[in-house]
């Protein structure tokens, strides 16, 4: 039996990654299958990334998060949920990241460097990194990892890989995207307690 520090594991994102990795049994052969897919996903990206936006465009809830100015954005700012059209340009610039997100996750090496982009992109859908005013509820994230996960899911399985290809590359971005979401929930420790004692003294 392995002795794991707890506190460590909130503290130092190398040690948790690498617990992470080591419990759910993330390693070579699974960014080997994740690389391996980067040929025949790469043309299928920008039909994933629209796919993904037709979803979010669907609910005023998920919606809402992209009015206000996106970190790095200079263009003009839509003032209202009517004004922000799927063809807005700060809708196109938030394609962007998402397409490079999915990108580095089929090319890039998973160290270090890695684990921090990761965390990066859980932090930056709150207060914490980015625009301060981008909050994305939790139940919201939850909801995209879901979905995402699923159109990769169907993705892969309409590539016509080889079955034990497929079925590697499958394990393998579903023990990704559980990481991810890992590095994302961490950046909500708390929260949902705070709001429930806010709620009760409403």
């Amino acid at each position: 039996m392995q002795t794991i520090d707890e506190a460590r594991l909130e503290s130092d994102l190398a040690y948790r990654f690498g617990y992470l990795t080591e419990f759910v049994g993330f390693g070579l052969e699974d960014i080997d299958a994740i690389h391996g897919a980067a040929p025949v996903l790469a043309p299928l990206v920008p039909a994933l990334v629209d796919a993904v936006y037709e979803k979010l465009h669907a609910y005023d809830a998920t919606w809402r998060h992209f009015l206000p100015r996106q970190y790095g954005y200079e263009g003009p700012v839509p003032q209202d949920l009517a004004e922000l059209t799927p063809d807005h340009p700060m809708i196109a610039y938030r394609k962007q990241h998402l397409a490079r997100y999915l990108a580095a996750l089929v090319t890039k090496p998973y160290d270090g460097k890695m684990a921090a982009y990761l965390d990066t992109v859980g932090k930056m859908h709150t207060p914490k990194a980015g625009a301060k005013e981008i909050d994305v509820p939790l139940v919201q994230m939850n909801a995209l990892m879901g979905f995402v996960a699923d159109a990769l899911t169907s993705t892969i399985l309409g590539l016509g890989l080889e079955r034990q290809q497929e079925v590697r590359t499958l394990r393998a971005f579903g023990k990704l995207l559980w990481l991810q979401n890992d590095l994302i929930n961490r950046h909500y420790r708390g929260r949902a307690t705070q709001f429930s004692l806010s709620q009760q003294v409403v």
